[in-house]
């Protein structure tokens, strides 16, 4: 992580923190060649970026599918695939449809899209069965495609995955243009405050403070709104298309790893008062969820927040890599 924390902080300082950047994240530094899948969707041609990474070490004939969080790119996994690629897996790290350097589109996005879109690339690969790993929003998706693609998830890896309690069930809906107006309207230190407080990060300020860069460069370009619409879509898809009534019923053997200061829970500002401390028991969530499974545990990386593939790197790439080799 360090070599590529140092490559993006060089080449921050070439540009200024204002400078505008591609909503497709044009010119920003990933740490391995980025290819591009056309797909259609809702009429509309789009391009979904991916990573394509080779194993370093001697290929044991594996491959394993990471997807990204909401608020961290492709890039985010970096650590990560470098000690996959050196235990011989091969690693694919797309950036889902609306996310990185993908095609941002305005329509409503679902889980089942990027479900269908993320096999597709699999298949243009000729990757039969992956390992699947999935942070965040990305532990979303990874049970979606669980449940709809059984057959093509060797191995599921939830790392500090969203969505393991229905939050209909206490947020009530947010309206579209209410939740643009306030992402339009946050600044960059409210920005890292929301990084740090709901995801209770323990990185270092340089880290957190390169995706705050990020942002900010991609508000002021001139395709700032599009991208806005895009990414308030991705939070009425995570609300209004649960997946935690579906994760018991997978019988693919299954990881949680769970930081034990982890208690995100999108759209708790928007729930009532006295409703807000019921959510994100994101550690107990996920032991009753891996209590019903067929074959699933639960790890607790204890002092790590939501993050927990960058604040503890070596400790969740041994679980991971332990599990895997399994």
């Amino acid at each position: 992580m360090l070599w590529f924390s140092i490559v993006c902080l060089l080449f921050a300082a070439r540009a200024t923190p204002d400078e505008a950047l591609g909503i497709a994240l044009e010119g920003y530094p990933y740490p391995y060649a980025v290819s591009f899948l056309s797909v259609t969707q809702e009429g509309e041609p789009l391009r979904m970026a991916y990573m394509d990474v080779p194993p370093s070490g001697a290929p044991n004939g594996h491959a394993v599918l990471l997807l990204h969080g909401r608020n961290f790119p492709a890039s985010s996994w970096e650590p990560t695939i470098r000690a996959l690629a050196a235990a011989g897996y091969r690693v694919v790290v797309p950036d889902q449809i609306g996310f990185g350097k993908s095609s941002k589109p305005t329509f409503a996005q679902s889980f089942d899209a990027l479900a269908r879109h993320t096999v597709a690339l699999l298949d243009a690969l000729s990757l039969k069965r992956v390992d699947v790993v999935g942070h965040s929003m990305g532990g979303m998706l990874a049970v979606r495609i669980a449940r709809a693609y059984p057959d093509r998830v060797e191995k599921l890896v939830l790392a500090a995955p969203i969505g393991l309690e229905d939050y209909r069930l206490y947020v009530p809906p947010v309206a579209t243009e209410k939740l643009l107006e306030q992402e339009r309207n946050l600044s960059a230190e409210g920005y890292r405050k929301q990084l740090v407080t709901n995801y209770s990060l323990t990185l270092p300020a340089e880290q957190v403070d390169l995706f705050v860069q990020l942002r900010e460069r991609v508000k002021a370009s001139g395709e700032y709104e599009r991208w806005l619409r895009s990414f308030v879509g991705s939070y009425q898809m995570i609300y209004g298309q649960p997946v935690a009534h579906e994760i018991a019923l997978i019988e693919t053997p299954t990881l949680f790893i769970m930081g034990a200061n982890d208690h995100n829970a999108p759209g708790r500002p928007y729930a009532a008062e006295a409703l807000r401390p019921k959510m994100g028991h994101n550690v107990e969530l996920a032991r009753a969820h891996a209590a019903r499974m067929k074959a699933a545990r639960v790890e607790v990386l204890e002092g790590v927040g939501h993050l927990v593939h960058l604040e503890a790197e070596k400790r969740f790439n041994e679980l991971l890599l332990a599990f895997l080799s399994r």
